[in-house]
């Protein structure tokens, strides 16, 4: 619907119809310009020029390049007396569009756009794709209607009136029947490519689109138009518009109203594909009936889950800012959301909820928030409107609008702890009478966020044959906070993976803190050329002398560290960036925590 409001190829097309109507009829006034070339060809021409002038106004989208380049198509077929099937223009049409734009292959638009008419041209009858054989198909003509001779003539009795009526529903029963039957093909043809790439598929998109489709096309559009010449017809428009607002808004509030599922694995993909291909094209029911089995390991796709015992981590890059999953078989805990980009936009919006939904996860049974600062908690309130949160762990002020949302929340402390499907889970920071208000303190003069970081270790079940698997999330703790930890935990902070404090700021990891954890690896979150200088130089020497590995997602990207299995010794962590590097990025940049790449 978003699509059909902002620009789509049934507007392209409909402006230019209306203006190769009007050009056409303006052009026959003009005897000369006939002679140097024919009304036809001028108002195909003069309609293509139209709708170039107005796709492009309207952005340039793929959408409008796909309508423009199939009108060029035919057009131009038409003015050399030529006529290709619709597969063949819209083969071109794509070629046209590639050619002009190599990115639009990048694109869900590119393949939800051709796709969508592929599969209208394709499912047709095949009376409707043949014109010989659309003119012997069944159904009314002009020569054997209501009232008209023909068979049966001689025996209508019925009122005129009536009459009138029978002739209006032969007139438009064709067109609803065509109009149901084209949004049944793009809802089911479309399906899979819609759970491809965005892991998500409206349920009510059928009924919506009954209503939009036709609601936008023949009224709004032609409204928001004509008010070019009469203005008031823009309120009349607006009026429409808003109606159809809160219908949609119902609709989308029904409970189920989106269906989501986890990223399918490539051969899910295959089959959901060949699901809705099967579904829509005119095959033997016998053939159809193996759409449903096809199209089920894409609507639930298998979801590796760690074993009983283990976790996995995924830190996402999210810029200058902390977001971390942490998963056991049956929990989740996301520590941290990452900053506000705008007042409109946020890591949540943009990096945890994607994630999340693409990792087939639910609900979040633990939101662990380690300080106030917006680039820890900026993505909390769109992660808790788009997922069930069940709990709320802070350091945050009983006044903050975050506590506000509804969620039971706890404040971390120093000395709690639980178990997860044999994982175990404890808070070392802060102690209880940080959290406590000093009695003089004056409004906003309490101590600063960073040292009210909620300090969390995370530890696996124990391996026979090796160590348990650890890690150690820090928040923003500073040099004070540090050694106050070393000194009450000594020996008990020791974990394979270290999450670095403050993104490696200079007022963080003391060389006395990073021997008593002992890391194998060092996790750094920070934007790319962030301009509070993080990770510091300095600091990155401690962790090079010590011989630990820094991993920075400025360089490495989002770095997943999976669950250890059975047989496959202890998983490695996987920075994104090296698994899936983009063409653009520079083949040499050596390993993440070397030189920076081109970005």
């Amino acid at each position: 619907v978003a699509h059909l409001m902002s620009i789509s190829g049934l507007h392209v097309t409909m402006l230019a119809w209306l203006a190769a109507a009007l050009l056409g009829r303006v052009w026959r006034w003009w005897p000369r310009a006939m002679v140097w070339l024919p009304a036809p060809q001028a108002a195909r021409w003069g309609g293509l020029l139209v709708a170039f002038c107005y796709a492009l106004f309207a952005g340039w989208g793929v959408p409008a390049q796909r309508t423009v380049c199939m009108l060029a198509v035919v057009v131009l077929l038409r003015s050399l007396g030529l006529r290709w099937p619709l597969h063949a223009v819209l083969l071109a049409a794509a070629v046209a569009v590639v050619l002009l734009d190599p990115w639009a292959l990048l694109q869900p638009g590119f393949w939800l756009s051709f796709v969508a008419v592929g599969l209208l041209a394709a499912s047709a009858p095949v009376y409707a794709r043949d014109p010989v054989l659309q003119a012997n198909a069944p159904g009314w003509d002009s020569a054997d209607g209501p009232g008209e001779a023909g068979p049966g003539a001689g025996r209508m009795t019925a009122s005129r009136p009536a009459l009138l009526v029978a002739q209006a529903w032969h007139h438009v029963r064709p067109w609803l029947s065509s109009g149901v039957r084209s949004q049944v093909v793009a809802t089911i043809g479309l399906a899979p490519l819609s759970m491809v790439f965005f892991q998500q598929l409206s349920v009510v998109g059928f009924v919506a689109n009954l209503v939009a489709i036709p609601l936008v096309t023949l009224f709004i559009t032609p409204l928001a138009l004509l008010g070019m010449v009469l203005a008031p017809l823009w309120s009349v428009a607006a009026a429409l518009v808003q109606g159809l607002s809160a219908f949609l808004q119902a609709l989308a509030s029904v409970p189920g109203a989106v269906w989501m599922a986890a990223a399918a694995p490539p051969w899910a993909m295959a089959c959901g594909l060949l699901a809705g291909l099967l579904a829509v094209l005119p095959l033997p029911w016998r053939l159809r009936a193996w759409a449903l089995p096809l199209m089920l390991p894409l609507l639930w796709p298998p979801v590796a889950r760690p074993p009983v015992g283990q976790f996995e981590v995924v830190a996402a890059d999210v810029g200058q800012g902390t977001a971390v999953l942490v998963r056991t078989q049956n929990h989740l805990l996301v520590y941290d959301t990452g900053a506000a980009y705008s007042h409109d936009s946020d890591a949540g919006m943009r990096v945890l909820l994607p994630l999340l939904r693409g990792r087939g996860e639910r609900q979040v049974d633990l939101l662990m928030l380690s300080h106030r600062d917006t680039d820890h908690v900026g993505g909390a309130a769109s992660l808790m409107a788009g997922l069930p949160v069940r709990a709320l762990s802070s350091s945050l002020a009983p006044d903050h609008a975050l506590l506000a949302r509804g969620v039971p929340h706890t404040p971390c402390q120093a000395g709690q702890g639980w178990t997860w499907d044999g994982v175990q889970f404890q808070v070392l920071h802060p102690l209880a009478q940080d959290l406590a208000p000093g009695p003089a303190a004056a409004p906003g003069m309490g101590p600063k966020a960073n040292t009210l970081s909620c300090v969390l270790r995370v530890q696996a079940a124990e391996v026979p044959g090796r160590a348990p698997r650890s890690m150690l999330l820090t928040g923003d703790i500073e040099a004070a906070q540090e050694a106050a930890l070393v000194q009450r935990l000594g020996p008990a902070l020791r974990s394979q993976v270290l999450l670095v404090p403050h993104h490696g700021s200079r007022t963080s990891s003391t060389g006395p803190f990073l021997d008593a954890v002992q890391p194998q690896q060092a996790v750094v979150q920070a934007g790319y050329r962030s301009r509070f200088g993080h990770p510091a130089p300095d600091v990155l020497a401690r962790y090079s002398a010590r011989g630990i590995e820094v991993l920075r997602s400025d360089r490495c990207g989002a770095w997943t560290w999976p669950a250890a299995r059975e047989g496959q010794g202890d998983g490695q962590g996987v920075c994104e960036r090296q698994q899936r590097r983009r063409y653009w990025h520079h083949p040499a940049a050596g390993p993440p925590g070397g030189p920076a790449p081109t970005r």
